[in-house]
């Protein structure tokens, strides 16, 4: 069995008919949280993210973060808000969709794993909770 983490996501692309490989994706949360907590991946050839890796951008310098997604849900008491940016422009290519991201802000409850999947094609995306 392979390890996931709390929040996974799945990205099916609906005009090819398949899972959409490598698009680049970006989970920021729990909202209002100081400093912000990011992660980032990318998804794997069935389209799915289960593990996350903290974000560091190409301009951050000094110390990479450690911190893992389960020690940052761990701290957060009650229910939290997260968002999950997929990256369609970079999937497409630059002009190809009209949506350059999609974003999907959700709410966590502590101790429940949540997953997001997302239905893309060029010029419409929906999403739902998942199981």
């Amino acid at each position: 069995m392979t390890a996931r983490d709390p929040i996974t996501c799945h990205v099916l692309d609906t005009t090819a008919g398949r899972p959409a490989k490598a698009v680049r994706v970006r989970l920021e949360g729990p909202r209002g949280s100081q400093p912000p907590k990011e992660f980032e991946s990318t998804t794997d050839d069935d389209g799915r993210i289960k593990t996350w890796l903290p974000y560091s951008s190409a301009t951050s310098s000094g110390d990479v973060p450690v911190y893992t997604l389960d020690h940052v849900l761990g701290q957060v008491e009650g229910s939290s808000t997260w968002t999950l940016r997929f990256d369609v422009e970079g999937y497409y290519g630059e002009g190809n969709t009209f949506f350059p991201e999609a974003a999907v802000v959700f709410r966590v409850h502590k101790g429940q794993h949540y997953h997001v999947p997302l239905l893309l094609s060029p010029y419409s995306y929906t999403t739902y909770r998942g199981s």
